[in-house]
This record gives C-alpha cells, structure tokens and sequence, in this order.
C-alpha cells in the first residue's frame, strides 16, 4: 500500500537534502521558548514519531543496505599474494566502516520507553523501494531490544545536559538515536591488518604507557619479521577508526530527516561515564555496564598518577544485551583472536559464504574459485597479533589498554515534529516546502 509522505521521502533530491539540512531544535510540545522578546510560547501538543516514520530511520541506522563487492587486489606485481580479506562484514550498511566492521549500535528512547538496536540475525538486505511499509515496521521492530519501560532522562543540569539543551533535547514527543560503538572486534582485526605489509615494512607496536618498550613483540623484532625502525605506539593506534562510523551514521541520519520533513539536530548526549555506569562515579548512571577494573600496580604508579587509560576502568559489555571481545567474555586474548579468524573463514564465515558470492559474481564458478584463491591471514601474523592481545591484557588486566573497549562518542541525534508556529513568528524561511507539507503527507492532516 502506497504511503504518500514515504514516497515523497525516497524522492527527495540528494542535493536538496545535502544544501536544505538545518537543526531544526523547537519540536511540538515545548511550552516556551524563554528568549527576551524572541520569547515564544506555544499551544501545540506534542507529537511522538509514527511507526513508519521510526521505522524509515532504524533502517538506516541499523540496517542492511545491500552486498558489496570484494574488489581488491590480491596480488602484488609479481603475482605474489597480497591481503584481500580485511571485511568483518560483506552486506553494506548506510554508512562507511572501516573494514566494515559496523560496530556501532543504537539506543533508541522514545515516549514508550528506552531500546537497544541490533540489526536481526541472517536478515537479507533491504531493498526500500520495493519494500512495502509495513515490512519495514517489522523489520524496525525486531532490532528492537527493551531495556526500560519508559524515556531514558536525567536531571536537567550539568554533567547530563549541556546548556540550553537541557530545555529542548530528549522530550517528550521526541525520538533519540543514541550510538555506542564496539570497538574490540575491529581492534583485533585492524592489528592484524597491519601486520599483512610486505617484508620490511611490517611494524613493532609499542607501549608509550611503559616506556616504548616493545608490546609482546620482542621475538618477533628478533627474528627480523617486525621491522624495529618502523616502530608504532599502541596509542597512535586508538580505537582503530572504529569511531568514525558512528558520526557518518548520523550524518545520514540528518540528511534523511530533512527529507522526511521532520526536525531535529544532533548535539550532546549524556557522557559515556552516566551512560555505562563508571564505578565510584558521583553522579546517577543510566545502565550499569560490566567494567574491567584494573588493579594497582606499582610499576603503574606513572599511569596511577596521570589516570591513564591503563588504569581507568574499561566498560567491556552490558549483560543480557551486547559484549565486548575480550576476558571474561573469552577465556583468553587468544581465544578472542581465534574468534575474529573463525567470524572470517569458519565454515559461515565472511569469506567462506559460497551462496554470497555466487550472487555477487556473473559467471559460473567465479564465487568458488574466488574463496579457494583470497589469501587469508598468515600464521605468523595471528601468532603476532595473539602476541600483542596478550600482552595488552596481562599487563593491564584491561582490553584494549590504551582505548576503552566501548566508545560512547558522547552526541545523539533527536529527531520530532518542528513547531511550525514558533519558526513563522520569528524567522524568515526557517523551514522548507517538505517541513511544511509533512503533515499532511505523513499523517493525512489539511
């Protein structure tokens, strides 16, 4: 069944969306906008968002957007093998990822209460053109995972909320799509990445927060198969990019409200400290993540004394909805390695799936010679990695060490229904032609 404000909505220009892109703050709802003479108040009732409406923007947080191609080289110019398997995941998502390793997940909090987002097991790319609306609800609603009956708030006050966000941000009516991000799949596989360079250029990792001294390598360095003049801090590394999947998320996730004809912007959210539950914290905590808590050392005293992350506690998982890669989810820093290794070539690995690549391939036979023919990571280059995972973790008691396990990049997206009223008493051409035909288009109002 045609819906016409969703047709209307995978019709709008690129370019329109790109050039017309606002934050929109002032949603249905809000009583007053205390502002001198620009005060402002309103008799609009709020407006939560409609199923169709979450759904179109779960889609595009969450889901699967269609197959990628493996179109990498992966022979050198001497028809020497190269790597050209680096993908934690082969089906797209709406937004870059390095490796593609989509680690970023979603909370949702709405009127009806406070979710967690994870796209569905064995789900098929979704086609939105040729999807009728009501799949796309059920898709939306088994990401779902409830977590709380009711909108996820804090008090109105800092460290929760910033400024004059604490009048407009989270309300009632409003939709949020919070991103926190794992970051402990790609580190793993983002180590070994770097370690497939070709000889002589493969680098010894080492450990600013010990002296530069080598990360579980030593051997390695020994042996000539680490290059010890390329010599890269576990520091430099950070969260391995993982991060910034999250911010291009949301950046689509603007753009598509702007289409949709809603209001909203992206701003801060509550710290990742209140977010995960940091122990021995001051202040009230949304959830209360399982954390690493590394012990005192006294050969930690330099890191004791700076609070570096070596000795900060590292949130590694929430129970009963996601977790890390690392102890005491796996026995072992090993065992965490072997896992990334089996997600990749197991028997339904990433680049072991024949039925995934016979549907990206033209010709017959192609799909089979291809899994037979990408070279997977050398042996050495696990034993290197297994080497440094451990190390991190032996010596900190924490995984990573020198970046927390779960990123909280700290910013949301709000998304609502804009209060025309308040924009046409102040401004002039706050809005567009798709802000303003909204309701009637979504929800069939003159």
């Amino acid at each position: 069944m045609k819906h016409p404000g969703f047709e209307y909505t995978l019709n709008y220009p690129l370019f329109k969306a790109i050039f017309e892109r606002r934050s929109r703050r002032i949603s249905k709802g809000i009583k007053a906008v205390r502002a001198g003479s620009l005060t402002y108040t309103s008799i609009q009732k709020p407006q939560p968002l409609e199923l169709l409406e979450e759904a179109v923007l779960i889609l595009v947080a969450m889901g699967f957007t269609g197959r990628t191609t493996p179109d990498r080289p992966f022979q050198d110019e001497q028809n020497k093998n190269i790597m050209a398997t680096p993908n934690l995941h082969m089906i797209g998502r709406s937004a870059g990822s390095p490796d593609n390793a989509q680690g970023t997940y979603f909370f949702l909090i709405n009127d009806s209460g406070t979710y967690f987002l994870r796209r569905p097991q064995d789900q098929e790319p979704i086609d939105i053109y040729n999807t009728e609306p009501e799949k796309l609800i059920e898709f939306a609603e088994a990401c779902k995972q409830k977590l709380l009956d009711k909108r996820l708030d804090m008090p109105r006050q800092m460290p929760y909320y910033i400024g004059s966000n604490r009048f407009v941000s989270n309300v009632e009516g409003s939709t949020i799509l919070m991103p926190i991000v794992d970051v402990t799949w790609q580190y793993i596989n983002g180590l070994m990445f770097l370690l497939t360079q070709p000889d002589g250029q493969r680098p010894a990792f080492t450990d600013e927060m010990k002296f530069n001294r080598y990360a579980g390598i030593k051997r390695w360095v020994k042996s000539g198969y680490l290059n010890k003049d390329m010599k890269i801090p576990l520091g430099m590394l950070e969260a391995m990019r993982t991060q910034l999947e999250a911010p291009l998320v949301l950046q689509n996730l603007m753009l598509v409200l702007q289409a949709m004809g809603l209001g909203g912007w992206i701003h801060a959210s509550f710290p990742g400290s209140v977010l995960t539950g940091v122990p021995k914290t001051n202040f009230k905590v949304a959830f209360q993540f399982d954390y690493q808590k590394p012990s005192f050392k006294l050969n930690n005293i330099l890191n004791w004394l700076t609070y570096s992350h070596g000795v900060r506690p590292n949130p590694i998982g929430l129970e009963g909805v996601f977790q890390g890669l690392c102890p005491p989810y796996v026995k072992t820093m090993s065992d965490a390695v072997d896992r990334v290794i089996a997600e990749k070539y197991g028997k339904r690995g990433v680049y072991s799936d024949k039925d995934y690549f016979e549907e990206i391939f033209k010709n017959e036979g192609l799909a089979e010679d291809y899994i037979k023919q990408v070279p997977h990571y050398p042996r050495e280059v696990i034993e290197v990695t297994k080497d440094v995972c451990n190390y991190i973790y032996d010596t900190y008691k924490r995984f990573p060490a020198h970046t927390d396990a779960i990123h909280v990049p700290g910013v949301w997206l709000q998304a609502h229904h804009v209060d025309l009223d308040y924009y046409d008493h102040l401004f002039h051409d706050a809005y567009t032609e798709v802000n303003a035909m909204h309701q009637e288009a979504w929800h069939g109002e003159k």
